[in-house]
């Protein structure tokens, strides 16, 4: 990890000499050791504050929305479910690509920051292992998939066992058995958005869950807004979805977001033959559900 921060910083401090980017966006270390955190550094004189090791898993193609409507050119790190994030966003037509030096690194599998913060206050009854993190268990793409330059060795895909297999097993389930597991899930939810505010695919202006006139969606806390938030989030989310699981990580209560995703991955995968969001930058593209033709068939009408 040391080799790769070093390269980092190496590649951030010539874009800067060179005038080739105004910020350069990568991690920096906090108090404790577990403490990676996003960091935007805006000179040579930041780039020494720049870190890559084991606890940066945070997502920074999101991040990108805080500049979309500036002049600003910037540099940016991303791992493999970091760099879908970036296509994503350039199909949504919210960046420009010629804005953007992006840096790419091969992601050997990232641990998790809050179970070691959860260790580290005593919250766990016991201690969670600190291997690699929940979401890496289920990567496919840990190598960037757009990139100006990039570093360190190509790795293999981290998956474990079955892409589906937990798919296939609530497909298994009757109707009522699967509407009971999302009731009971959903009845967790204290809808503070953070599975929202942390995915680079939610990148409308105003949300609808924000509108007041008209409230699309109620602002309490119970089942039918809880289940009403939950379905109309997933099914903006088809055909768009990176599988880069923030969503899941950083939800307070639990909630197997990536399981309603990874449901719809499969669906499209089997409707529109093999797709994948955010593989792949083709300039005017756009995924799956996001164009129209008057000569769809509407037999579902």
């Amino acid at each position: 990890m040391k080799e790769i921060t070093n390269k980092i910083k190496e590649t951030a401090t010539r874009l800067f000499k060179e005038g080739q980017v105004d910020i350069f966006m990568a991690w920096t270390k906090g108090d404790l050791p577990f403490q990676t955190k996003p960091y935007f550094a805006r000179s040579v004189d930041d780039v020494d504050n720049i870190i890559f090791d084991e606890y940066s898993i945070h997502n920074l193609s999101g991040t990108l929305l805080k500049f979309r409507d500036g002049q600003e050119k910037i540099g940016i790190v991303v791992k493999g479910c970091d760099s879908r994030g970036v296509v994503r966003i350039l199909e949504d037509n919210q960046f420009q690509r010629d804005r953007l030096y992006i840096v790419g690194v091969c992601c050997p599998g990232m641990k998790d920051p809050l179970v070691a913060m959860k260790n580290y206050s005593g919250f766990n009854n016991k201690n969670s292992a600190e291997g690699i993190a929940a979401k890496c268990l289920n990567c496919t793409t840990p190598n960037p998939v757009i990139y100006d330059e990039i570093i360190g060795e190509e790795q293999p895909p981290h998956l474990q066992g079955e892409r589906f297999e937990q798919v296939n097993a609530l497909e298994n389930m009757s109707y009522d058995e699967r509407y009971k597991f999302w009731a009971d899930t959903f009845s967790t939810c204290i809808r503070c958005y953070a599975c929202r505010q942390v995915c680079p695919a939610c990148n409308c202006r105003t949300c609808i869950f924000d509108e007041m006139k008209p409230q699309w969606v109620g602002r309490e806390n119970n089942s039918t807004d809880n289940m009403m938030y939950h379905l109309v989030k997933a099914y903006h989310m088809a055909g768009r979805c990176i599988e880069c699981g923030e969503c899941e990580r950083v939800c307070p209560v639990n909630i197997p977001l990536m399981l309603i995703n990874r449901k719809l991955v499969k669906d499209v995968n089997e409707l529109f033959g093999s797709y994948e969001a955010g593989m792949k930058y083709e300039e005017g593209a756009k995924p799956a559900l996001s164009v129209y033709n008057v000569n769809d068939p509407d037999n579902f009408l």
